[in-house]
């Protein structure tokens, strides 16, 4: 006999959500499996074509709707994501000011990116109508990550969204909770149809879901798990867009303000707990400023403190196993030569983990070569600024990065050097914040790109419209066509073309 609908519910795993630095149990969720994320992602089908049937004006009401209710339950939010990330309550609202913003760019300029729009029809089109506009692709798939739990994954979400796909949702199985909640917001906002959709559950989940008939996943997490993701989307030749992560560096120039250099740095490389995947991990400060960048820097982090309650800098560390990977990075540094300017192999006790500044580190150490993903960072001395550029290209990653200099042509020429998808001048991860600006990387830090036009892009699939307004005296494209037809395009084309350039 068939089991009911109450007894496979009874059947289901679930897991609890847990608060990494109390152990608190946020919240129980279910641990989705194959079956039920299938008849998750048939449902966003549906959706989908309803979605893209009420237009760009419409979506743009009900997302800007979204907005304003996550604007209205910002506190709520945030002290959700502090409880399930341990991260602070003002660096939650930050967060999640920065998602608000983005939301609001994608839902105001998807009909200008992606909507019907003439182009030229060249001297072979004269009397076509050339239209090209950008089509929903119909579900996208995204898995998200706990490091940042709203900012992230709304940076694929609103921008699917926006250019009329559904989204299912995977959220890390260390933030579920944030993740139920922006998709109970939805809700609000867009009751109709499941457009927005959430699965819960562990890296099985994620798999099934990447294997789903899905239109496009959006992954963000390591370079080690996207080959993971890849292959299975491979299976049905599914696209990915892949945010992985960075390794990124930060170069003091000669003429750099030292005091908001030495203050980037450090807020670059402690906030969230060093868990950023552009977070400052390596810096290179030019001889003749070195020492000085030094000091400020020591003096800065003494009042850097790890801690649950409301006056710390940072919280815990969110993934347990991150700990060891910090505490093998700083070890392996200082056995191999490096000097500790602050902390040192004591400042990792799980699971909190003290700031920790390095000198005098090997190139090829890990701290150096691996990402950390802690409240550590590596410091050297370059000679000038172009070592500094050549020794942060020396990464199989390309993030982000940040350049200090006061010469604008200096630091936007070696800014354009760096192998990177972004890069701030005088100033740490501003690019993140400016919406119209696209957000990706190249090598072990992925492919493809969310935010601005490119992330609304990466969501569609271009669609090409002719029309021919009138005949032309002769038509190429007919077996009607004559010789004297073909000699006198030919001749039309030389014309046009055969003239040497000077």
């Amino acid at each position: 006999m068939a089991a009911t609908a109450e007894e496979q519910a009874a059947r289901r795993k679930t897991f609890e959500s847990l608060n990494p630095a109390t152990g608190e149990v946020v919240g129980e969720f279910t641990v989705d499996d194959a079956a039920s994320v299938g008849e998750a992602v048939t449902r966003a089908a549906e959706a989908a074509r309803w979605w893209d049937g009420i237009g760009f004006k419409e979506r743009r009401k009900r997302l800007l709707q979204w907005k304003a209710a996550i604007v209205r339950y910002l506190p709520r939010l945030a002290e959700l994501v502090h409880r399930e990330t341990g991260k602070p309550v003002d660096d939650a609202k930050l967060e999640i000011i920065l998602g608000i913003v983005h939301i609001d760019w994608a839902a105001k300029h998807a009909h200008k990116v992606l909507g019907p729009h003439r182009v030229g029809g060249g001297m072979l089109g004269l009397n076509q109508a050339a239209t090209l506009e950008y089509r929903p692709l119909g579900v996208v798939g995204v898995l998200g990550p706990w490091n940042y739990p709203v900012f992230t994954p709304l940076g694929s979400i609103a921008y699917a969204l926006a250019a009329g796909n559904a989204v299912v949702f995977k959220p890390s199985e260390f933030t579920p909770a944030t993740g139920a909640y922006l998709v109970e917001l939805f809700g609000g906002a867009v009751s109709e149809q499941p457009v927005f959709q959430l699965v819960t559950g562990y890296g099985e989940t994620g798999d099934a879901l990447a294997r789903a008939e899905v239109d496009k996943v959006a992954f963000t997490g390591s370079a080690r798990t996207a080959k993971k993701v890849a292959a299975a989307c491979a299976e049905r030749l599914t696209p990915l867009v892949a945010e992985c992560g960075g390794k990124d560096a930060l170069i003091v120039d000669a003429d750099a303000d030292l005091d908001a250099a030495a203050d980037a740095a450090v807020w670059g490389a402690m906030s969230n707990a060093g868990q950023t995947c552009v977070g400052v991990e390596r810096v290179y400060a030019v001889d003749s400023v070195y020492d000085a960048f030094v000091g400020k820097v020591t003096e800065r982090v003494k009042d850097v403190r790890a801690g649950d309650d409301r006056e710390a800098s940072y919280g815990p560390i969110t993934m347990p196993s991150q700990v060891e990977v910090i505490r093998r990075h700083v070890t392996d540094a200082l056995e191999r030569g490096g000097r500790a300017l602050a902390g040192g192999a004591d400042a990792v006790h799980e699971p909190y983990v003290d700031p920790v500044v390095l000198a005098d580190v090997p190139e090829d150490a890990a701290a150096n070569t691996e990402e950390t993903f802690g409240p550590t960072m590596t410091i050297a001395r370059v000679t000038d600024l172009d070592e500094a550029v050549r020794r942060a290209n020396a990464t199989t990653y390309g993030l982000g990065a940040t350049i200090f200099a006061k010469s604008k042509s200096r630091a936007t020429e070696a800014a354009r050097r760096i192998r990177s998808g972004m890069t701030s001048i005088n100033a740490v991860i501003a690019f993140a914040s400016v919406p119209a600006l696209p957000f990706g990387g190249v090598g072990d830090s992925g492919y493809g790109r969310i935010h601005g036009a490119d992330g609304l892009r990466e969501f569609t699939r271009p669609k090409a419209v002719t029309r021919q307004r009138f005949a032309l005296p002769m038509n190429p494209a007919s077996f009607k066509r004559t010789e004297k037809d073909m000699a006198r395009l030919t001749q039309m084309v030389t014309l046009l073309h055969g003239r040497r350039p000077r």
